[in-house]
């Protein structure tokens, strides 16, 4: 069972980056792959930096891969120069902007203020420690919690029968556990 528990607060850890990330990036006019394509096209050599690399790198379709990649050059993120050897494959570089365009986008890190909640703590297991970084990045990026009844603020146990406080309605037992979106953590208030 600690398995899923972890398994789920990392899957809600990388949710949350990845809608921060999709809200920086629409307001560029860029969706989440055309970063990942830059940050690849970054960290790759000259024998990886083609599309079909980048296809099988992601595991995207062709199509994908190039629609995404006419994005970037249109924008002048990415170069293209005809390899010297082989007149059908394209090698791929980033440009200054494109740089710039990394740096940009990197420089608001996600992780920072979730790193300075954890460090130097002791935690009883990882799901504790993951527990902590997400409810940093839920506070830091103002994101709702979507945490369990059992330990919202609003749960209320009345002549031994669950009661959800905003709604004044029973909760059935099974449902103190489940995720709500009007959750507000109990350490919060």
């Amino acid at each position: 069972m600690t398995n899923l528990k972890t398994f789920k607060l990392i899957e809600r850890i990388s949710t949350l980056v990845r809608s921060e990330e999709r809200k920086k990036l629409a307001a560029l006019g860029l969706q989440p792959i055309h970063i990942q394509v830059l940050d690849y096209l970054d960290s790759c050599n000259s024998y990886s930096n083609t599309a079909a690399a980048i296809t099988e790198y992601f595991g995207l379709t062709k199509g994908t891969v190039s629609q995404s990649l006419q994005v970037l050059e249109r924008k002048a993120f990415i170069a293209k120069t005809l390899d010297p050897e082989d007149a059908r494959i394209f090698h791929l570089t980033l440009t200054e902007e494109g740089r710039n365009l990394l740096e940009l986008v990197h420089a608001d890190d996600v992780f920072a203020q979730a790193e300075l909640a954890v460090q130097n703590q002791q935690y009883s297991s990882i799901d504790a420690a993951l527990l902590a970084a997400l409810e940093t990045l839920q506070k830091t990026h103002k994101a709702p919690s979507f945490g369990t009844c059992d330990t919202c603020v609003n749960f209320d146990v009345e002549d031994n029968h669950y009661l959800c406080s905003i709604t004044r309605l029973p909760l059935f037992q099974a449902e103190t556990d489940k995720i709500c979106r009007e959750h507000i953590p109990a350490d919060a208030a």
